[in-house]
Formats: structure tokens, sequence, C-alpha cells
């Protein structure tokens, strides 16, 4: 005889209402505690802080002490433990080059290499596709190659190509050189085809 397990879920314990029951203010401190970030950063910041709450009231009821959990408490212990780098489930490792642990312990930052700063004079240099199987010396060429290929470009040329290899899209160029979108994408093919005879 085959015996076929009760749909209905075990019931949960009491401190699953209370917790519930103080959620709403935890959430509502997390996000005044992290409203300088913004979008997913500010997201994961407030979830991160419910979860880690829930790790200290779980640790509360386990001691018998559940009547002494209070949700500002609750909230500001996790925001301290967001800031100071401590995130549940993941141990503080000093040697992980991408823990902000580390990253403040040991005083250095990591920034990304795909981005850049658009108002950086020559910002195209450091956005250059780089081939991986390319070596330093190719690189470099190629950088130069670039370089003096913009150098022989008419001042208005010249502009349009460094402000679009800055991965500026063709309707912004129009705006900001006050010509249609489809004088854009001529300029850009033009200098496509030029950059690929120089390169020849």
């Amino acid at each position: 005889m085959v015996r076929i397990a009760s749909a209905c879920p075990a019931p949960r314990p009491r401190w699953h209402r209370v917790f519930l029951a103080l959620l709403p203010q935890i959430v509502q401190h997390a996000k005044f505690a992290f409203r300088h970030l913004r979008g997913e950063a500010r997201q994961d910041a407030i979830q991160e802080t419910v979860a880690n709450a829930l790790v200290a009231f779980v640790a509360l009821v386990r001691r018998g002490k559940m009547s002494i959990a209070y949700p500002t408490v609750l909230a500001k212990y996790a925001v301290a433990q967001i800031n100071d780098g401590r995130r549940v489930g993941n141990s503080l490792n000093v040697r992980e080059v991408l823990s902000p642990y580390a990253q403040r312990l040991k005083n250095f930052t990591v920034d990304r290499l795909d981005r850049h700063d658009k108002n950086e004079k020559n910002a195209w240099s450091e956005v250059l596709i780089e081939d991986h199987r390319a070596g330093p010396a190719e690189i470099a060429c190629t950088r130069i190659d670039f370089s003096d290929w913009l150098a022989s470009l008419k001042r208005r040329d010249r502009r349009v190509a460094e402000f679009l290899a800055n991965g500026e899209t063709t309707n912004a160029a129009a705006r900001k050189f006050r010509v249609s979108a489809g004088r854009i994408s001529q300029l850009r093919k033009e200098l496509a085809e030029k950059l690929a005879a120089v390169r020849r």
C-alpha cells in the first residue's frame, strides 16, 4: 500500500509570526540607513538587513529571549554588520581581493576596467577593446595607430570620433554636434572605413 503525503504544510513555529510583525519596521529602518545607495545596491542592502536581522532574531529565540527582540535594535545591529562587511552566509576573508571587508581593512579599492570617466581627456584609450590573444606590443601599436589616426582627422571629425569611442550613442552625438542622427551614422561609417584603411 502506497501512503500519500499530506498536502498540508507543517505548522510554522510561533516565532515566524513574531518576526513578520517586526519586519515592516526593520525594512523601514534599512531603507533610511541605505538611502544614499541607488537601484540594485540599495535593494541588496535592504534584503541583506532583513536576512541579518532574521539570523539575530533566531539566535535570540534559541536562547529563549524572544521577548527582548525589538525591531529597531535588530535593524541597527543588522545595518552595522553590513557596514562592517559582514554578510549572512559569507565568511570574512581578509585575503579575498573582492571582499569589502578586506578592502576596508587593508585600505584599497577595486575598480572595474570596463567603465571609464567620460569627462577624462582621451578616455577612449582606456576602453579600446583588447583581444586577449594579442600581446602587449600589438595592443600598444593599436593605441598608437588609433592616436595617429585621430590626429589626422579634421577637428570636428576627431571630436565626433572621440565622443563615439567613449561609448556614446548616435542620438547623443547628434544632439551634441547639432546634426541629424543620419549624418552621425554616415560619419561613423566613413570613420570606420578610414580607420580600416590605416590598419591595412
